[in-house]
């Protein structure tokens, strides 16, 4: 039976004794009978403050919408906007804090915000003398499989802060000691772990509830997905917000999607298949439009590599469609939103060929191996 670091928290009471605590979580942070991490903090130690990462602490708002700070209805205590005004605790919201902890059930991919949420905390924590807690969970794609490239720091955005790959195979504690230890920040960490889970266990193989943690991840199938066609974010084709199957679906009104079919299925990667699909967003992008698109079919998600499907996908929407177009820098002077999801700039020059690129992950995936092997808490 696997067990989740929250529910590991009598073996660790020690750890909180005489402390007032703080707490960065949302609707993922529970244990197997689906009870809120807050819950059960707030019944076992002086849980004083709560902290809210992107989509909030009860997980009601769409992606990039701002957050300010309120009380929680249920506990009465105050929950500090992490995604507002600030992405990192300041001193004010800190005081009193002796330990700031972390819950939150990651989905594995480096431009997930909320392990750059974790990292902003730790540093917060280490320039305020205060303990960092992670409450550890499974990676939901499995710990043995990696896939991308590294980021280059160049590219350096609250989607992608550490040169790690888009596929890291890591826990949100083994992130958390890479990023303290390999990156500098040298915060004073305790890891929860996970009880009975190894690397080669996929969150879908196992008897646990998937809790979304964002609106447009609603199942453990939407992760995998994801990971192939959230580059989509940094374009005009809509990657399927607003639609019962965000990352399933992706395409636009003006979408050549059967020669695109076409051409996808002469790559035959395996474990996925491709149809032709039509929708029509009720919010994002092409808004009550109808769009002429593709669906993504996870056939075998061990065999499934769906960050080399996403570029193979990207590319051919490119060559295909003259109305398709990279959007621009979210802020003035800042780099475009494909090159902060790519930590590079090879998609949007267009500067690699398939086969490059496919070399490039390969040679990415072996020297990033080299450092996270170091912090490895699973076998």
């Amino acid at each position: 039976m696997i067990k989740v670091g929250i529910e590991q928290i009598d073996k660790y009471i020690d750890v909180f004794k005489n402390k007032k605590v703080g707490l960065i979580t949302n609707p993922t942070g529970v244990d197997r009978n689906l009870k809120s991490t807050v819950d059960i903090l707030n019944e076992k130690v002086d849980l004083i403050a709560l902290y809210s990462p992107e989509h909030g602490i009860r997980g009601d708002i769409q992606a990039g919408e701002k957050l300010d700070t309120y009380t929680d209805d249920i506990t009465g205590l105050p929950v500090y906007s992490l995604y507002g005004q600030t992405r990192k605790p300041t001193k004010e919201m800190l005081e009193n804090i002796d330990i700031l902890c972390f819950d939150i059930q990651d989905v594995g991919a480096r431009f997930y915000t909320y392990i750059y949420t974790m990292a902003y905390a730790m540093m917060a924590a280490k320039e305020h003398d205060i303990e960092f807690v992670v409450f550890d969970r499974p990676n939901p794609l499995g710990g043995e499989k990696t896939e991308g490239n590294i980021l280059d720091v160049t590219y350096r955005s609250f989607v992608g802060y550490y040169p790690i790959l888009q596929r890291h195979g890591l826990t949100n504690g083994e992130l958390a000691k890479l990023f303290n230890e390999e990156y500098g920040i040298g915060a004073n960490l305790t890891v929860i772990p996970v009880e009975g889970w190894s690397r080669d266990v996929e969150f879908i193989e196992t008897d646990m509830h998937w809790v979304l943690p964002s609106p447009n991840l609603p199942t453990i199938e939407s992760i995998y997905a994801y990971l192939a066609t959230c580059y989509f974010e940094g374009t005009n084709v809509s990657e399927g917000r607003g639609t019962t199957k965000p990352f399933s679906f992706f395409g636009a009104p003006w979408f050549k999607n059967r020669e695109l079919l076409e051409e996808l299925n002469q790559f035959k990667y395996p474990g996925v298949v491709f149809r032709e699909a039509y929708f029509t967003p009720v919010f994002s992008k092409h808004k009550d439009e109808l769009c002429r698109g593709i669906e993504i079919i996870v056939t075998d998600h061990r065999e499934f590599s769906p960050v080399i499907v996403g570029m193979t996908i990207l590319k051919l929407v490119r060559k295909l469609h003259d109305e398709f177009e990279f959007r621009g820098p979210w802020s003035k002077g800042g780099q475009p939103m494909i090159n902060l999801l790519m930590g590079d700039n090879f998609i949007k020059e267009d500067s690699l060929t398939l086969d490059e690129i496919k070399t490039k992950f390969r040679n990415d995936e072996k020297i990033f191996e080299e450092v996270r092997r170091k912090y490895k808490i699973y076998e």
